[in-house]
């Protein structure tokens, strides 16, 4: 297994070029497109990826720690693939529709100004986690840990509060329907 630290990867076609397994260590994937590639078994530890089309990705036993997408590209993909240990990211400006994170711990995960749409977080554990300005469209909230998340600043949510665990979870009072949809009521502004 190789051990690649500080390097910085640019405009590669990961279709073609297979990333050798092994790990990556304080990393930069820049405009790399990684989309239908198999990251299977790769860790990253400190790596940034940047404007990189990852959709559809194979992820199986694939660590990421302290990675940061920005400007991404990731649709359809199954983090429940990943190895948990030590699981942690963050996403600014990404595409993140279609993705799976179902039964997986990710703690005070931020997702900023990214779009979330049909995302999958089914007995999710996202305590301590921030939606910012992030559209929410379709994602399904199920049996998961939304204790202190941040939602106030996100639209177009939908979560069940007597389905998930939302003690101290913070919303915004324009989008509190989002809490009512299942009553099928009336709000008017």
């Amino acid at each position: 297994m190789i051990y690649i630290e500080d390097k910085t990867f640019d405009k590669i076609n990961f279709q073609t070029e297979q990333l050798e397994i092994g790990e990556y260590d304080n990393c930069i994937f820049n405009n790399c497109d990684f989309s239908n590639a198999d990251l299977s078994e790769i860790l990253f530890s400190d790596c940034e990826f940047i404007e990189c089309n990852l959709s559809l990705t194979k992820l199986i036993n694939t660590a990421f720690r302290d990675i940061k997408f920005n400007a991404c590209k990731i649709l359809g993909l199954h983090f429940e693939n990943c190895n948990e240990f030590g699981l942690s990211f963050l996403f600014d400006s990404c595409l993140l529709n279609n993705s799976s994170f179902f039964e997986i711990n990710i703690k005070k995960t931020i997702f900023k100004n990214s779009q979330l749409q049909e995302v999958d977080f089914t007995g999710c554990n996202l305590t301590g986690s921030s939606f910012v300005n992030c559209d929410l469209t379709g994602s399904i909230f199920n049996n998961s840990i939304l204790e202190k998340v941040d939602f106030r600043t996100s639209s177009s949510y939908c979560i069940d509060p007597e389905r998930n665990r939302i003690r101290k979870a913070k919303f915004s009072l324009s989008d509190i329907s989002g809490l009512l949809d299942k009553y099928d009521i009336v709000i008017e502004k």
